[in-house]
Parts: structure tokens; sequence; C-alpha cells
């Protein structure tokens, strides 16, 4: 079955216009969508998908992905073949459940910086919380990943943090217009100019931060900061020190790729998931109670940080995450490359076709998540995840090209979560048809999130 997609239309109608087709379409084997000239082959069900992302020949990303080069390199998002099966072995380690729990610090430390920029709403109108949520986010990853503190919640007119925001943008424009594609078109029409200006400044200063670290590295200095404390550790750090299977270090140029592909892959989702998740959650008042009474039991009064213990104990809050994650997945599409010729469904696929890989409606199976509109946190307890399809429910892709970082970002999630919900009872201020998803790069919605706070009392 085939169909045809029109790119030209706006963000909103671009991604409705896709998700109505897998709807219409989800009792046919396959499904062909047209995007402008392009074909690409949409995989919605379990079955399907786990053809391509079980099999380790499929590894590659397709075409629209190279419009992330320029900015990212290749590095473990973008990079193919032996880069990548090298890249990723070196990188696992950084990622150990041990190694993320120093990161807490920082996540607790951000989280407090939101509650007080949220106080000045509480008992007042609805507000967008949308760019609260994304700037904790951004801070959290830049120190984390690089070591910096760029003071994204104290000041999002900075340069730096507008053109986070802006390249993210750019590259999604260009990814669904095909007309874009041809990069003389781009650089003479389009936003070619634009596009260079800003990859300039994101590389300048992911190329200062590492000479800087660099240097506190080789003077053997790493260990303390510049006021004598314990300097936090830093994915750069640990970037500067790992050495491959024949002990070689990882190039300047090596490692900027890595830590430009943290940031872009590292505030956006998790920023989207949590705000996702209030609003579902504000949206949903006997789940706030139940998140809220989880919360009581593992702190009780207390005003302590979250610590590597709650994590654990805060299984209900685990929960309501995923369950925002299956209903407004991060990534809501993402796509590879068939590498080879492939049965799928009883059908051979030809090497070379593009895939799309849709989170979004694989996640509304009703074979798996009946009434799947419906938000219950409670499907996924243990009890009722048995026996359900490994590849039903993948908002962190699956199998050997998973999400490297999907315990940091459900770390993230737990502590920002928890912090919002200690100090907040939150209501909802749109209905689920005001929000208008944009499935673009990340799921946005198209408005924001608007909600009320109430102070909790202590």
């Amino acid at each position: 079955m085939a169909v045809v997609v029109n790119p030209g239309l706006d963000r909103s109608d671009f991604f409705n216009q896709i998700i109505e087709g897998t709807n219409e379409n989800r009792h046919r084997p396959l499904v062909k969508v047209w995007v402008g000239p392009i074909p690409f082959l949409v995989l919605f069900h379990a079955e399907t998908i786990e053809a391509v992302l079980s099999n380790s020949k499929h590894l590659d990303k397709s075409y629209p992905y190279r419009f992330l080069h320029p900015w990212l390199g290749m590095g473990l998002l973008t990079s193919t073949g032996d880069k990548w099966r090298s890249r990723r072995k070196m990188l696992t380690p950084t990622f150990h459940f041990s190694i993320l729990t120093d990161f807490l610090e920082v996540m607790n430390e951000q989280s407090e910086i939101l509650i007080q920029k949220m106080l000045k709403h509480v008992g007042g109108e609805p507000f967008n919380c949308f760019s609260y949520i994304t700037l904790c986010a951004l801070d959290i990853i830049c120190e984390t990943a690089m070591g910096k503190r760029i003071y994204a919640q104290s000041n999002a007119d900075s340069e730096y943090v507008q053109t986070v925001y802006k390249m993210s943008d750019i590259i999604t424009r260009r990814q669904r217009a095909p007309w874009w594609w041809p990069d003389w078109i781009y650089n003479v029409f389009g936003e070619g100019k634009e596009h260079a200006k800003r990859l300039r400044l994101l590389h300048s200063f992911t190329v200062g931060v590492i000479k800087e670290r660099a240097e506190h590295v080789s003077e053997g200095s790493d260990s303390e900061s510049d006021h004598g404390s314990r300097k936090r550790r830093a994915f750069l750090d640990m970037l500067l020190k790992t050495r491959d299977d024949a002990g070689a270090a990882m190039s300047h140029e090596d490692i900027q790729e890595e830590v430009d592909t943290f940031m872009f892959e590292g505030h956006d989702t998790t920023a989207a998931s949590m705000n996702w998740a209030l609003h579902l959650i504000g949206s949903h008042p006997e789940v706030q109670k139940k998140v809220q009474a989880e919360l009581q039991e593992v702190f009780g009064s207390s005003q302590r940080h979250v610590g590597v213990e709650d994590l654990k104990r805060l299984r209900y809050l685990e929960c309501v995450i995923k369950e925002s994650l299956r209903i407004f997945p991060a990534v809501p599409l993402f796509a590879r490359s068939i590498c080879e010729d492939c049965p799928i469904n009883g059908f051979k696929v030809p090497e070379g076709v593009n895939a799309v890989i849709i989170p979004y409606a694989l996640h509304r199976d009703p074979r798996f998540f009946p009434e799947p509109e419906e938000f219950r946190p409670e499907r996924f307890l243990p009890e009722n995840s048995t026996g359900r399809h490994p590849y039903a429910y993948i908002p962190f892709s699956a199998g050997a090209r998973n999400c490297i970082g999907q315990r940091f970002a459900m770390m993230e999630e737990k502590v920002v979560l928890a912090t919002v919900l200690r100090h907040f009872d939150v209501k909802a201020c749109q209905s689920r048809e005001e929000l208008r998803p944009l499935g673009e790069l990340i799921l946005r919605p198209e408005k924001g999130i608007w909600i009320q706070l109430d102070k909790r009392a202590s």
C-alpha cells in the first residue's frame, strides 16, 4: 500500500498526515510512503520493526541523517559500520550506572533552580512551562557532558542557548523539505548562510571547552576545582582518557563529535519527555496523588535531594514516565537504511530501501496496549508487562543501536519530576486535542505545555 505525504504542509499537519496514514493502514502488512519524490518503507508493527532493529546488518541511518553531519560529524548518532561499532564499544563504559550517579548532584542542583524559577507562578494564571524545563535540561547536559556551566536558566537569551535551539529547527526544516536537500540549492536559496553561522558558534564553543579540559587533564589537576573542592567528573573528562583496543586515545576531533552529539541528543529529548509527563500528570489528578504518595513514603517531610537509593524506590514514578513515553515518545520516528535484502512480514525488501520506524504509531497498537490513548501507568508494573512483545515499546529504539543514554535520561526525568511534584500540585490547562504534536526530530507540542501551580503544604 502506498501513501503520498505532502512535505509542504505546516509542521503539525505534516506529522498528522503520517499518523493518519498509519492508523488507516494498521491492518496492512507493509506501507510505503512518498515524501515528495522520495519513497520510504513505513514500519509501525512490532513484528516488522523487530526484523530491522534486531538485525545487526541494518545499523546504518538513512539519507536524511546526513544533514546532521556538519554539526555532529560522524559521531555515535550518525556513524556507520566499523566506526560506529568501535565508538560504541569505547563509549559504553562511560554510561555505567556507577558513573551516572556522579551526575545526581548536578541534576538536583539544577532542579532546585527550576523550582525557584517556577515559584513566581504559584497560585497565578496558566503559564507555558516548556522553556523552563528545556533550559533546566540544557543546564544539566552542559555541565554533565562538558563540565561547563552555561547558566541557561538564568540567561535564556545567551547566544549559545539560542543557537542550540535554532540549529535543531534549521535541520528539521531541511529534513522534511526534499527541495532543499541538494547542497548548492540550500546554500544559495535556502538557510545555508544562517546554518553556517550557527555552526561556527556551536563548534567554537565545544572546541574551546575541550581544549580547556584537556589542559587540566594533562596537568593532572582534574581532581580538584579552582576552589580546592572535588572537581565534578564530566563525560568529556572520560572521553579524554578513553582508549581503544589498540591503546590509542581519541583525537580532539573525535571527542568533539561525541560532545556535540551528547548536547544535541541529551537535552531536547529529556526536556520534551518531562514536559509531556507534566501535562499528563496534571491532567490526571488520581495519578498525581499516587506519585505524591510515593514521594511522601520515600522522602517524608525531608527536604533532602534525590539520592541513588531513592531512584530505585520511585517505582510508580518510573511507570508514569514510561507511560508518558509510550503516548508521547520523544523521538516519534527515526529512519534506517536496509543494508541487504531483508524478509519483512513475508515480503522481500531490497537493499538500499529507506525504512522509517514510527514509535508514535507502534505504541498505539491495541494488541499490546488496549485503549491506547488512555494514560495508564499501571501498564508498566512488572505483572502487567510480562509477555509483551519486546519490540512493542521502543522509546529509546532497540537492538544493538539503542540509545546509549537511556539510563541517564530516566535518572534525569525522575530527579526533575520528583523535585517539581514534591513542591507543587500541577494542573494541566490544555486538552489532549489542543496540544497538536509536532513530529520533528523531537516530538513537541505546537504551543507549549500550559499548567497552573499550587504550592504543596510542607
